[in-house]
């Protein structure tokens, strides 16, 4: 110590002591975040060994289950399942397709208003 420091009172040292051990406690908290966060990027990287996602592996698509000459409007993707607006021979139909193995699902016609 300096000549010009004083020392601490024992209330003092009591709540230098427990902010250190509350320091502790949060560098341990985060200390054990990323570890997790580590953990679970390293096993997404090696539960996969290489291999690419089941549906681009396929190699398909969805305009594969599509006739010739149709034309996709517009698309959405949620909850599983991709749904396509397409126009076939002038007329609307959405299809609907499952997002992981791109399988048809099913289709319905929309009709024109009069």
């Amino acid at each position: 110590m300096s000549d010009d420091e004083k020392p601490i009172d024992p209330e003092q040292a009591r709540a230098l002591a427990q902010v250190r051990r509350l320091m502790l406690i949060a560098s341990a908290t985060t200390f054990v975040a990323v570890a997790v966060v580590l953990g679970v990027i390293g096993y997404r990287v090696f539960h996969l060994e290489g291999r690419a996602p089941q549906a681009a592996q396929a190699g398909a698509s969805v305009s594969a289950g599509l006739p010739p000459g149709a034309k996709v409007i517009s698309s959405a993707v949620g909850d599983g399942r991709i749904v396509l607006t397409v126009e076939i021979n002038g007329a609307l139909e959405l299809r609907s397709y499952d997002l992981n193995t791109l399988k048809a699902l099913g289709s319905a016609p929309i009709a024109k208003a009069p």
